[in-house]
């Protein structure tokens, strides 16, 4: 079977005398002539080699294959139906539509329990799909529509569509009773900490380089997912966002210093293409973030 040349309209045709079990009515309900309903099922027996259908009292009964057939017909027609409506109009409490999403293990414990947890009232069969792609690959994946959205500190995607959701700042934390806790925010205290450093986040590295402390890294991580327990552990300190280490400290105890290190404010964006500005769907996902997060929601706007 040469699938670029099939011809989606024999699948109508198929599901139709499928549930009608007689060619003349599913005829009538597609609003065809007999004859083209019947020359539409010879070119789709040609296609399937099989015969599909066979007569029986009243009309026609499927064949094993056919039966096989239709499940997958109808879960197509199913898709290709909603993907339709959606193209005008998205609702969030029927549709079963699958977002993905980058955002870093960061974003993903900053955003998604509130989100799901929304999710589960309002739009209980939509689906998200979160992964966590290299800084270099997140634009290219959205151009390439690999992901829907790209949520978080990402100063490296310009030139498409964004928005802003919230301001955070930089902050380092230790364990609560830290040798040093007390001098952590002046320079003679933070200067003599040892570091563990998380690589997907690059801004810590730049300021421990800037400050000339590259030397009293003893640790580095990946992700930041295990970050918390080591530092309630050890000595160890980590440079990272305010707002995590806030609900790090929440769970564990964990003490949190905002000294000058010279980092700027972190500004955590949305980030789409003007292909799915106007995707109903993908306007709603937007919005629902808008609403759970932004400290001041407003319509997107194209970085420079």
């Amino acid at each position: 079977m040469n699938r670029r040349n099939f011809d989606l309209n024999l699948l109508r045709v198929f599901h139709a005398v499928y549930a009608a079990r007689n060619v003349r009515r599913s005829a009538e309900l597609l609003g065809l002539s007999q004859p083209a309903v019947s020359h539409g099922l010879t070119r789709l027996r040609l296609q399937l080699k099989d015969p599909l259908f066979v007569r029986a009292a009243g009309g026609v009964a499927p064949t094993a294959k056919a039966d096989h057939f239709a499940r997958f017909v109808e879960a197509a027609l199913r898709t290709i139906d909603v993907a339709l409506v959606e193209t005008e109009r998205f609702d969030p409490a029927r549709s079963d539509r699958r977002f993905v999403m980058h955002m870093s293990d960061l974003g993903e414990g900053e955003f998604l329990p509130g989100l799901m947890g929304h999710l589960q009232t309002v739009a209980p069969l939509v689906r998200i799909e979160a992964m966590q792609l290299a800084p270099a690959d997140v634009l290219p994946a959205m151009e390439q529509g690999r992901i829907d959205l790209a949520v978080g500190y990402l100063p490296q995607v310009s030139g498409i569509e964004h928005q802003l959701l919230l301001n955070d700042r930089y902050a380092i934390v230790t364990r609560k009773g830290h040798p040093l806790a007390g001098q952590v925010h002046l320079a003679r205290g933070y200067r003599r900490l040892h570091y563990i450093l998380v690589k997907s986040h690059a801004e810590p590295a730049k300021a421990l380089h800037r400050v000339g402390l590259e030397s009293r890294i003893l640790l580095t991580v990946p992700h930041f997912g295990v970050l918390p327990e080591i530092l309630a552990r050890t000595d160890l300190a980590a440079i990272i966002p305010l707002r995590p280490a806030l609900r790090f400290a929440r769970s564990f105890e964990l003490a949190i210093a905002e000294p000058n290190l010279g980092l700027a404010p972190l500004k955590v964006q949305l980030h789409w293409t003007w292909r799915m500005h106007n995707d109903p769907g993908h306007r709603w996902l937007r919005e629902t973030m808008a609403a759970l997060y932004a400290e001041n929601p407003r319509g997107g706007t194209r970085t420079a």
